[in-house]
């Protein structure tokens, strides 16, 4: 019986290295692939820089696989790079790592594992592929390891890419997995994670936009919640809902970020208790386990990456936006991140991006 063959994405990490063990021991026919996205990433925690494909390369030699090497520079820079810009522009705060997840490192991947003749694409996401036990779809399960769980990341996937998706991390441990890496003589058993944004190693968004889209940020307005102006701020690219420090001027008591207004080039402050809510609003509606909402439904939702899924009631409004009413009110929705919606076991029924809605 022939193996059946899977294209692992190699970030070089201990994660996907791990991963593409794994596979190996279960039987599967393992070609391993680093994405090279972005040209001025350097140093040996970026994950899809130069020094990572060397570690990977390093792994591939070591597990016996074949081993490429894809560039997706230009699919990383348009659907990933481009939509950072334009959100921080437009005065949202994106997540790279969504657009990053469905547009390159599944669609741009898979189309690529299909010209190698593999039925599979795998990752090192602590993440499980299931089927949702009343509606038979694919969908996404929280992982083993609570605290590395990154279903959020990845309610974005299609159908089809669930269906061919292999993740089996998912069902260990972060300590877990490091200590099949040292069992195994891996070099990046010890290797830290990456946890900046990969393209912008010193985090300073702001400088990156600047020099690699001649963008220079427009002075404008903070007014407070009644539109009274308060000072002059920066540029809306410098700011973000909940954000405190940073502001550049003083105000006698603590002032936080509460909207952005691009269309008056305008930041709104106010206290901390104006940044909690119980309704928020998404578009771009991605249904995972769920085909549609039909009503109100009881489920449990997530409105940032390492926000605790929350109890809510969530259906669509009539003009088909996400609306998610939670059962205690939230602290700083921030338009541009993620609202994803689980059940009570942890798989991911659906999501989309979170807006606010013109008054």
């Amino acid at each position: 019986m022939e193996k059946k063959k899977v294209l692992v994405g190699m970030s070089g990490g201990v994660d996907s290295s791990v991963a593409a063990y794994l596979l190996k021991e279960q039987g599967y026919d393992v070609i391993g692939a680093t994405l090279h996205m972005w040209q001025e990433i350097e140093g040996e925690s970026r994950c899809c820089g130069v020094d990572a494909i060397e570690d990977a390369r390093r792994v591939a030699d070591m597990l016996e696989i074949p081993f490429y090497v894809l560039n997706f520079k230009n699919e990383f820079k348009k659907k990933v790079v481009d939509y950072f810009f334009e959100d921080y522009k437009n005065g949202r705060t994106p997540n790279p790592c969504i657009q990053c997840n469905r547009y390159v490192k599944w669609e741009a991947l898979y189309q690529r594992a299909k010209e190698l003749g593999a039925e599979y694409i795998a990752t090192g996401h602590y993440a499980r592929i299931a089927k949702h036990p009343e509606t038979g779809r694919f969908c996404i399960e929280m992982s083993a390891a609570a605290a590395k769980d990154q279903t959020y990341v990845l309610y974005n996937l299609t159908q089809e890419q669930l269906e061919h998706t292999l993740m089996p991390c998912g069902e260990y441990t972060k300590e877990e997995i490091r200590a099949i890496a040292e069992k195994i003589g891996l070099r990046v058993a010890d290797k830290p994670d990456s946890m900046e944004i990969c393209f912008i190693p010193d985090n300073d968004y702001v400088s990156f936009i600047e020099r690699n889209y001649k963008y220079k940020p427009k002075e404008g307005n903070f007014v407070d919640m009644s539109g009274n102006v308060l000072g002059k701020h920066k540029g809306i690219i410098n700011y973000t809902v909940g954000q405190r420090k940073g502001l550049g001027i003083a105000f006698g008591k603590p002032m936080y970020v509460n909207r952005i207004l691009p269309e008056k080039n305008q930041v709104v402050l106010g206290s901390n208790d104006d940044l909690f809510e119980r309704e928020v609003y998404a578009e771009n509606i991605n249904f995972v386990a769920w085909e549609s909402i039909e009503g109100e439904k009881r489920a449990k939702a997530k409105i940032r990456y390492a926000h605790k899924a929350a109890d809510c009631t969530v259906s669509l409004t009539d003009g088909g936006l996400l609306k998610c009413t939670f059962d205690q009110s939230q602290r700083a929705a921030t338009p541009g991140q993620a609202l994803v919606v689980y059940d009570e076991n942890g798989l991911v029924l659906c999501g989309g991006t979170i807006i606010k809605p013109k008054n």
